[in-house]
């Protein structure tokens, strides 16, 4: 007898390689239900698709996390607009674009591309070095911070306790106590670091901008600009780290690839938005139903949890062809990884922005860099997907 399909997204052998599993899920049980941990999943493109546009029934007053304790305290303010639909949400995200401009963002390529050098340098100078922890994991971190006004002596710690707020413990479903520990440092951390900005100004950084931004006289709370701040250091970091790692990672598995960038380092983009597509930092976001519905003749009720599988999604043969194929030369248009409609990606453009300087960077230095596989660590996390760490030699 076949054994029936378990979609546990706490399991580490998830974590290792989730993508059979979402292609029996997207064939046999498009609309899955975990009993254990009372959710639904959806796979499949259209219907993934269809959720991240309908926010009237797949809210997102709950947040993002599947975690059954993820309102841990002052969970309130670290979702920030993630927790939030329509009319809340407009409101917010257009406060906050008053200063987080595209502006802003280009402004930034001159200083990431200088970060890049410096630490792609360093790594040199040693024949190698680990990915995420010379490279990939100080780069996002010092990118962000410089956009907030963070000191540069505090980014290790900020990106310590980022790194322990998405890590799930084997066999513990739900929010472990150290994240939710980590998550109160960074709120306490950046509490001190706004009231300090409310009383030596400096006027040039995004932290400033999101105090003074305000239409017809409207402007966010202390609350709402802690909430961003932590989205910031969360999403803003973690995912890009992913990113970065993950794209070095799959270009050295597929030669073929590696080939094309060689005849044409135009392709770094193409490289950037296939990497998102393929194995996308963000595997999964979770839904509440707000009235019930009803898919695949199946009744869901309002308040029961959905998980949308965004990675399972950018790999349906029904939206991509040969899904499985890592391919630069892709059409990536119908990809899922930045979101879609209202939740968009606020930070799209940034997360773009950093993964194409910095691979143009490492590109241009090490063509003929090799994964040293021995090493490799995995990151455990129900909604990221990506390395802890990620051995690399030059």
């Amino acid at each position: 007898m076949a054994r029936p399909l378990e979609y546990d997204p706490y399991a580490y052998e998830v974590h290792e390689d989730p993508y059979p599993l979402y292609r029996a899920l997207r064939d046999e049980a498009p609309l899955y239900k975990s009993e254990a941990l009372e959710f639904w999943a959806l796979s499949r493109h259209s219907d993934v698709l269809s959720a991240l546009k309908d926010f009237e029934t797949f809210s997102n007053r709950n947040g993002v996390s599947l975690d059954r304790d993820a309102f841990h305290p002052g969970a309130d303010a670290t979702m920030s607009f993630l927790a939030m639909d329509p009319p809340r949400h407009t409101r917010m995200r257009s406060l906050v674009s008053r200063g987080f401009t595209p502006r802003r963002v280009s402004d930034l390529e001159p200083r990431i591309r200088e970060l890049a050098a410096r630490y792609l340098d360093e790594c040199a100078e040693r024949g190698g070095c680990d990915f995420i922890a010379d490279f990939a994991g100080k780069l996002p971190m010092d990118v962000i911070s410089e956009l907030l006004g963070l000191p540069v002596g505090d980014r290790a710690m900020l990106r310590g306790w980022a790194d322990t707020v998405v890590h799930r413990e084997p066999g513990l479903v739900g929010l472990p106590p150290a994240a939710a520990g980590a998550a109160l440092q960074l709120l306490q951390y950046f509490q001190a670091h706004v009231a300090e900005r409310r009383t030596r100004p400096r006027g040039d950084d995004l932290t400033e901008a999101l105090l003074e931004a305000q239409i017809e006289g409207d402007r966010l709370s202390e609350r709402e600009i802690l909430g961003f701040l932590f989205l910031m250091v969360i999403a803003g970091n973690e995912t890009t780290t992913k990113l970065l790692a993950n794209a070095l990672y799959w270009l050295w598995l597929n030669p073929e690839q590696r080939n094309r960038l060689r005849a044409d380092p135009s392709l770094v983009p193409n490289w950037v938005e296939e990497t998102a597509r393929y194995d996308n930092s963000t595997q999964a976001l979770a839904r509440v139903v707000a009235r019930d519905t009803e898919l695949y003749g199946t009744r869901l009720h309002e308040g029961e949890k959905v998980v949308l599988l965004i990675g399972s999604a950018n790999r349906d043969e029904r939206a991509f062809g040969d899904p499985d194929r890592y391919d630069l030369l892709r059409n990536t248009r119908a990809s899922l990884s930045f979101g879609h409609g209202t939740h968009f990606c606020l930070g799209a453009a940034l997360a773009r922005l950093e993964g194409r300087v910095a691979l143009e960077e490492v590109w241009r230095r090490f063509p003929e860099y090799d994964v040293e596989p021995e090493g490799i660590v995995r990151v455990h996390s129900v909604n990221v997907r990506g390395f802890a760490a990620l051995p690399v030699k030059f």
